[in-house]
C-alpha cells in the first residue's frame, strides 16, 4: 500500500506539497470519488486514481534517452545556461536527473532517471560499464595511438587510466573506456599531444545511441532496453 500524495508524485503530478494543494482542492479522485486526505493508503496497482479528470498510470521510476546537443549543460538546473532537464518538455516526473555528466561542448548519448539505485550501478567505478565516443581530432590518429589506449594512457597530471579500446577512423577514431574521469577523453588525447575538437557519446552500457533520434530529441526506453540495462550482464566487475 502507497500514501496518495506519494503515488501522486511518483507519476508525476507535482512535489509532495503541491499535490497536497490539489488534494484539498478535489482534483483527484480515487475509484470513481475525490478523495482529498493526502495520507489514504491506496493499492497502486489495482486504485483507479485521476487528476483532473485524467487517468494516472502509476510507474515509481522512469528511464529516458537524450540526445545531448552542444551548448547546453548536464545538470538539473542552473542560472546561465540551458540544462538537459530544460529539453524533456511535458515529462510527468520529478526527480529526474542525468546519468553520469558530458561537457558543454560534447554531444551524445545521455540517460536520464530518477531511479538511484540504477544510476549508482551505471556510475560505479567496479562495474566498468563501457562507454564509446566519437572523437575527431586537430591530428590524424596512430597505430601508436591505439597501442597507448590498450596499454593504459598516463594523464599529463600522472593518473594512469585503464586501458582502453582506440579504433581509428579516417577522420577521427572510436574511443571506448569503462571509466568516467574528469574530461577524460580530451585529456587522454591531450597526452598523446592531440587535441580533440568534436566529442560524441554513441553507447553506454547496453545503449546505443539511434540514427533516427535527432540532436535535442529523446525517449523512453524501450522494455528491451530497460531489462538490458537491469540485467548487468554488460558490467565487466
Amino acid at each position: 500500500m502507497l500514501r496518495l500524495d506519494k503515488y501522486l508524485a511518483d507519476c508525476g503530478a507535482g512535489t509532495r506539497s503541491e499535490v497536497k494543494k490539489y488534494l484539498r482542492a478535489g482534483r483527484v479522485s480515487v475509484n470513481g470519488s475525490v478523495c482529498t486526505k493526502p495520507e489514504t493508503k491506496i493499492d497502486p496497482e489495482q486504485a483507479d486514481v485521476t487528476f483532473d479528470g485524467r487517468h494516472l498510470r502509476y510507474r515509481r521510476f522512469a528511464y529516458y534517452m537524450l540526445h545531448k546537443p552542444a551548448g547546453v549543460i548536464t545538470a538539473t538546473e542552473d542560472t546561465r545556461h540551458r540544462t538537459v532537464l530544460d529539453l524533456l518538455e511535458d515529462v510527468p516526473y520529478s526527480n529526474l536527473s542525468p546519468v553520469g555528466r558530458l561537457d558543454i561542448d560534447t554531444e551524445g548519448l545521455l540517460l536520464i532517471t530518477n531511479d538511484g539505485a540504477l544510476a549508482h550501478d551505471l556510475l560505479s567505478p567496479a562495474k566498468h560499464v563501457e562507454k564509446t565516443y566519437l572523437c575527431r581530432l586537430a591530428a590524424p590518429a596512430t597505430e601508436q595511438d591505439a597501442e597507448a589506449f590498450a596499454e593504459g594512457i598516463v594523464l599529463e597530471d600522472g593518473t594512469r587510466c585503464r586501458p582502453a579500446l582506440c579504433e581509428i577512423l579516417p577522420d577521427g577514431a572510436l574511443v571506448t573506456i569503462t571509466e568516467g574521469k574528469y574530461h577524460q577523453v580530451k585529456r587522454m588525447w591531450a597526452a598523446r599531444d592531440n587535441e580533440v575538437r568534436y566529442l560524441k557519446r554513441l553507447s553506454m552500457g547496453p545503449l546505443v545511441l539511434p540514427d533516427d533520434l535527432p540532436a535535442g530529441a529523446y525517449r523512453e526506453l524501450t522494455p528491451e532496453e530497460l531489462h538490458q540495462l537491469k540485467d548487468r550482464d554488460y558490467a565487466r566487475e
